[in-house]
């Protein structure tokens, strides 16, 4: 009887681990926008925020859920089951997002480019990313 239970708990355990993500998808698009954004040079000052940054270049509040204005945008691009073995997919999203406006509707706010541009990060401060966002 206990053989069984342990059995039934065994596969149990095993399929349920099966349909787990693993977080690899989001390491992969933040690699490319590190590849991109911030080269060879570790030592930078952007590539300390950006590192210090974290999952908060494109991710607000306590849920990787929830996007910032940037990773929203990213978001719509980009599946991360589907695109996360696809490099150049992810690079290309990232080229078409740095075109975008960081305050959608305002045509006069600076393109997520031009915030890259300007060494800041393109979603907002850390200290805003890690707020969580407004209820809908």
């Amino acid at each position: 009887m206990i053989q069984r239970r342990l059995i039934t708990f065994g596969l149990g355990l095993v399929v349920t681990l099966g349909f787990c993500q693993p977080s690899q998808a989001i390491m992969q698009f933040q690699k490319e926008f590190v590849n991109l954004y911030v080269g060879a040079d570790k030592d930078s000052d952007y590539a300390k925020l950006v590192k210090s940054a974290g999952c908060f270049c494109c991710h607000q509040g306590k849920k990787r859920k929830n996007g910032n204005a940037y990773g929203a945008q990213l978001a719509e691009l980009l599946d991360k089951r589907a695109d996360a073995k696809k490099p150049a997919k992810i690079v290309e999203a990232l080229k078409k997002v740095a075109e975008m406006h960081s305050v959608a509707g305002d045509d006069k706010s600076p393109t997520f480019g031009a915030l890259i541009a300007e060494g800041k990060l393109p979603g907002g401060s850390v200290e805003d990313s890690k707020k969580e966002p407004a209820a809908n």
